[in-house]
């Protein structure tokens, strides 16, 4: 028999959100082999074992192939078949006589992670004329960095892992690149630089991979991250080891952050975070002495109701002791496309005031990069009616009840809407829940332009689709037609136009960029020296001091906010739950509530873990792989016993986004095993952001039987 013919096809793995550029090996139309893009300038050939997974995701029998319409009550798993044309026609119906009755602004919008339609979903929600638009991590999930970011530098800072110097010092904090690459930042270059000369200093609850091989460790109580950044720009300023003429020259508002930390001692820090102050000064030191230097900050940091400060005072380090753009720092991106047309234009003053949430969490719902809407508030006018009802709900991308926080309260929600419609891969327990569902496709099955790292895009990669799953079609195809099917004023023209426009400043069209794979344009470094540039902050230079936080009516410098279960805030719900939970690390295999279903990923991690310490555990009777209660004010989930040392006996890890998609029934064991079952999205919330409290809450374990 002869040998089948191979072709080889460049594009870029979105198993996660991190981007790597592949080779996809086709023969005989079938997808036979994903391997790294050596010629890649963000991952150099490497890839992670979700790349190769991909193969059994587009051909998995549980896939979603065609429209299906709910053919008995909501949840009783009863679907008729239905084909495209039909589906378009219940939607345009459906949503046509809500915004006839109540408006569009009674038509939310959700999403998930940074995917290739991240950008449309806004974009549609703009064109519909929703104000109403979010996804879970919003005000939890990179958004609070990529905001303070802007307002501190005018940009988002990345690491300079692509040139010819590198980092001095990697200061790790909230993130553990070891096993994770969100946003385009993947987790090979940590890797690398361990074997070379690159100090690490680790700020995690846990002792990590990169934590066992850091010069420096610091074991943080869950939540009072922002204790030890302030206690850290003490440190330095008291010391004298900031840069004093980039300071003097490049920065606004030092005296006045001088003055703010002055009380913000190492001492005082350690009396809140169980950080010793001794370990606090040796990483400032260590820190400031080092350059260059970069800053890998996570989403940890932002899931707390104090996200935007926690974030400030983690920036203002680097800016400092002078690390800004120059090679092996902290630098701004080539941001090589031109910019993504989000539509927001469409929207008038009146209709963006109506955004839930916008009136209280101004920089959230007003001064976003993407403004969106406040999820709480969203879920409770589908409750309630108030301030106006909520009466359809289109996801795209997302499981909610396992990704949004207090997961019984997330159905309650779902339950009173008139119509929610679920576009995704799987039949996943949020998508038995509507309507209708439609079978999105996946990464191997679209095409699709993006820039890495995100807001930096120095790498603009293009995938495009190598196979046809059913009748299963990607989001931002639906998007246009259903503009279209409606007769919106804006939204409807075909994704490959859209991609072409972006790609006019590196003179190619899309086609042409599938063949080559991706375009890059190389980082140069302190661009605010050339031409009187400056930072593109209001001052023009870098904003210790935070203008734009004060204009919107917050404080200009950062501060510090105990977790508001803890404790210290509250020592009566400690003595019932003396326990604080932290939970949302990463786990190689799977990417938030993604991929439980893929047997390749699932064999070596098949059940969800909950991280204890042997002290913790003796005092409970439980042993290596037992079955555990972790219990909240909220709920309680089982998850399975892993004994370790390298987290405080004080201090409990769940793992997060764990259903069961092999389990026959429709819930498919979501209630198990769900961190979110513990979680809280009510109130007090980040003043400016209104980021809940998804971290450091308070618990208790127990003995359990193992699950049927």
């Amino acid at each position: 028999m002869p040998e089948l013919e191979t072709t080889i096809h460049k594009s870029a793995c979105r198993m996660c959100h991190g981007g790597c550029g592949v080779l996809v090996h086709i023969a005989d139309g079938q997808i036979k082999k994903i391997v790294g893009d050596p010629d890649s300038p963000l991952n150099r050939g490497k890839i992670c074992i979700k790349a190769p997974a991909s193969i059994e995701l587009v051909n998995h029998p549980d896939r979603l192939k065609f429209p299906m319409k709910r053919a008995g009550p909501r949840g009783s798993g009863k679907w008729d078949r239905i084909d495209w044309d039909e589906a378009y026609d219940i939607l345009a119906e459906r949503l046509g006589a809500i915004i006839d009755q109540d408006g569009a602004r009674s038509i939310a919008i959700g999403t998930g992670t940074g995917r290739h339609h991240c950008d449309f979903v806004p974009r549609f929600a703009n064109a519909l004329g929703t104000p109403n638009w979010c996804e879970p991590g919003h005000a939890q999930c990179f958004f609070p960095r990529v905001n303070v970011s802007k307002m501190t530098f005018g940009d988002l800072p990345i690491g300079d892992y692509y040139g010819d110097t590198d980092p001095s010092c990697v200061l790790v904090w909230g993130h553990n690149p070891a096993v994770s690459g969100p946003d385009g930042e993947l987790l090979f270059h940590c890797r690398a630089l361990t074997k070379k000369n690159t100090k690490f200093i680790v700020v995690d609850p846990r002792r990590t991979l990169l934590a066992e091989e850091a010069q420096v460790w610091l074991q943080v109580r869950p939540g009072t991250d922002d204790a030890v950044a302030l206690a850290m720009l003490h440190e330095i300023i008291a010391a004298d080891l900031y840069d004093a003429e980039f300071v003097e020259n490049w920065t606004y508002g030092f005296d006045q952050l001088k003055a703010h930390v002055e009380p913000y001692t190492p001492e005082w820090a350690a009396s809140i975070s169980w950080v010793p102050a001794e370990k606090i000064r040796e990483a400032a030191r260590l820190f400031a002495s080092s350059k260059p230097a970069v800053v890998e900050w996570g989403c940890a940091i932002e899931h707390s109701p104090n996200s935007i400060q926690t974030a400030r005072a983690i920036a203002c380090l680097p800016a400092l002791t002078g690390t800004i753009d120059i090679p092996g720092g902290w630098v701004f991106g080539s941001h090589i496309l031109g910019d993504f047309p989000f539509l927001h234009d469409t929207l008038d003053d009146n209709v963006k005031a109506m955004r839930l949430g916008s009136d209280e969490f101004r920089l959230l719902g007003q001064a976003n990069v993407m403004p969106s809407a406040h999820i709480p508030s969203v879920f409770e006018a589908m409750r309630t009616g108030k301030p106006y009802p909520i009466k359809a709900f289109l996801i795209f991308g997302n499981n909610p009840l396992a990704t949004y926080a207090n997961s019984t309260l997330v159905r309650d929600s779902l339950e009173k809407v008139e119509f929610l419609s679920v576009m995704d891969m799987f039949m996943t327990p949020s998508a038995e829940l509507a309507d209708l569902v439609l079978p999105a496709a996946s990464w191997l099955e679209l095409d699709a332009l993006t820039a890495f790292p995100y807001f930096a895009e120095t790498t603009a990669l293009a995938q495009q689709k190598l196979a046809q799953v059913g009748e299963c079609k990607q989001d931002e195809v639906v998007f246009a037609e259903l503009a279209r099917r409606m007769n919106l004023g804006a939204g409807k023209e075909d994704i490959e136009t859209i991609f072409d426009g972006r790609l006019a400043p590196v003179g190619k069209s899309f086609r042409e960029l599938t063949r080559e794979g991706f375009a890059h344009k190389p980082i140069t470094y302190r661009k605010h020296e050339k031409d009187g540039a400056g930072f593109k902050t209001e001052s023009g230079k870098i904003e210790l001091y935070s203008l734009a936080l004060e204009r919107l009516g917050y404080d200009a410098l950062p501060t510090y906010r105990e977790p508001p279960e803890s404790p210290l805030s509250t020592p009566d719900v400690a003595e019932d739950y003396p326990l604080v939970l932290t939970s949302g690390a990463r786990v190689l295999n799977f990417f938030t509530s993604e991929h439980r279903q893929l047997s390749r990923l699932r064999r070596s991690h098949p059940d969800p873990l909950v991280d204890l310490h042997p002290e913790t555990a003796m005092e409970a009777g439980i042993r290596e792989g037992d079955w555990v209660w972790i219990e909240t004010r909220r709920g309680r989930i089982r998850q399975k016993a892993n004994l370790t040392e390298n987290i405080d006996p004080r201090v409990v890890h769940v793992e997060f986004g764990w259903w069961f998609p092999e389990r026959q029934d429709r819930e498919k064991g979501i209630w198990q095993s769900n961190a979110n079952l513990l979680t809280d999205q009510g109130p007090p919330y980040d003043p400016a952001m209104g980021t809940y409290q998804l971290r450091a809450l308070l618990c208790r374990i127990s003995k359990a039987a193992a699950p049927h």
